[in-house]
């Protein structure tokens, strides 16, 4: 069985109730990335911790130092974990997200977090470009409304279309329960 890591994507407090950039669904995507990140802490598995930050303190949302910017506590890095800084959609720019996943032989990649249509739809094509297995957990991540040509997309509408792009050349997506049970 080749090694398999789960890449946690920007689960931070500013996408919560409160925070500066709400998403839809983050508290039930943020319980399901728990339960698949506890899954694979059993199985002694890698748990890689992705963190945005924005560069200037006008950012819309995860302004340096803020606590917005944090790790939100339901799923915060066990002791040892990795935890990458990104400045970037794609985790992979200007990071050393490849470097910890090829230095632990990681052939699989789990991706959970958010937001479907930007971060996540980033690292899932980034590292299936690189040659990595990867699945994705569409009920594990989370996004918000979008606008495009004086039109409001809904979140799940958002959520969905990305989800089929991905699931149509990228990535195996599945539920947390599929996931799950797969593992067993």
């Amino acid at each position: 069985m080749s090694k398999q890591a789960v890449i946690v994507i920007d689960i931070q407090n500013d996408y919560f109730p409160g925070g500066l950039w709400t998403l839809h669904g983050a508290d039930a995507a943020a319980d399901n990335a728990a339960r698949i990140i506890a899954g694979a802490r059993e199985a002694g598995d890698l748990v890689v911790h992705v963190r945005h930050e924005f560069t200037s303190q006008d950012a819309p949302f995860f302004r340096p130092g803020s606590e917005g910017a944090q790790i939100h506590p339901k799923v915060l890095n066990a002791p040892g974990e990795p935890v990458v800084l990104k400045h970037f959609v794609n985790s992979f720019r200007e990071t050393d997200l490849k470097d910890i996943l090829d230095r632990n032989g990681v052939e699989q990649v789990t991706i959970v977090g958010s937001m479907s249509h930007m971060c996540v739809d980033g690292v899932t094509r980034a590292a299936a470009d690189y040659g990595y297995d990867v699945t994705v957990i569409h009920d594990a991540c989370a996004t918000r409304d979008q606008e495009f040509n004086g039109k409001v997309i809904p979140a799940e509408q958002v959520h969905a279309a990305f989800m089929s792009s991905l699931g149509f050349a990228y990535a195996k997506v599945v539920s947390t329960d599929e996931y799950l049970a797969q593992q067993n």
